[in-house]
């Protein structure tokens, strides 16, 4: 009886040390996922004789109804694209790594230079950011998309912009052109969208220090 009573309290320490030591491994490579799913969708459209630069970033809404139509008109043959597209439940869909040059900015400047395509990917987000806020899952999912992205290639916050900037800046500079005005990504969301950049970037780097 003595040994009994001896034997079961061990053997439930032991039980309980190998369940932890089980279950370490799997908590650990949970942290190192992605964690918002990554689906290829590759584009026809895009720049088979250059490659990008990656000196910026311009984000975008579809303005669709839903993520098949906005993926439909992105892959659509010899029409726009982009990089990247967000879904409202974070998905992401990949058209294009990011060192291929896609047709997603058009008529565009930054920092006095034409051709946005050419040094900046596209990001697009699901929906009309005009009519209906981002998730906290695509601000979550482009933030991660974008952080190691902006880090490797060292872009600054300047240089993340929308389309209707770029589309401005090119206006501001040539006033005889003739050009629909450009509504994308909202201000607000706009905003909401960086902050939530600068926070991941700022944690990043105190935790690099």
């Amino acid at each position: 009886m003595e040994k009994k009573k001896i034997l079961l309290p061990f053997l439930a320490l032991l039980t309980c040390l190998l369940w932890l030591s089980c279950n370490k491994e799997p908590v650990a490579q949970d942290e190192e996922a992605t964690r918002f799913a990554e689906v290829p969708y590759p584009t026809p459209n895009v720049a088979a004789d250059s490659v990008n630069e990656v000196l910026g970033v311009i984000l975008h809404h579809t303005a669709l109804p839903s993520v098949e139509d906005a993926l439909r008109e992105l892959t659509r043959p010899r029409g726009v694209s982009s990089h990247t597209v967000v879904d409202t439940d974070g998905t992401r869909y990949i058209l294009a790594p990011i060192e291929a040059v896609t047709y997603h900015a058009g008529l565009s400047m930054l920092n006095g230079r034409e051709r946005c395509n050419k040094f900046c990917i596209g990001l697009e987000f699901q929906g009309n950011t005009a009519q209906t806020p981002l998730t906290p899952a695509q601000i979550a999912s482009g933030v991660e998309f974008l952080l190691p992205i902006v880090t490797s290639h060292h872009i600054p916050l300047e240089n993340i912009v929308t389309h209707k900037m770029v589309r401005d800046n090119f206006m501001h500079q040539h006033p005889e052109k003739r050009c629909k005005d450009k509504v994308d990504l909202s201000t607000h969301e706009y905003i909401r969208f960086m902050d939530a950049l600068k926070s991941a970037l700022d944690s990043l780097e105190a935790t690099t220090e």
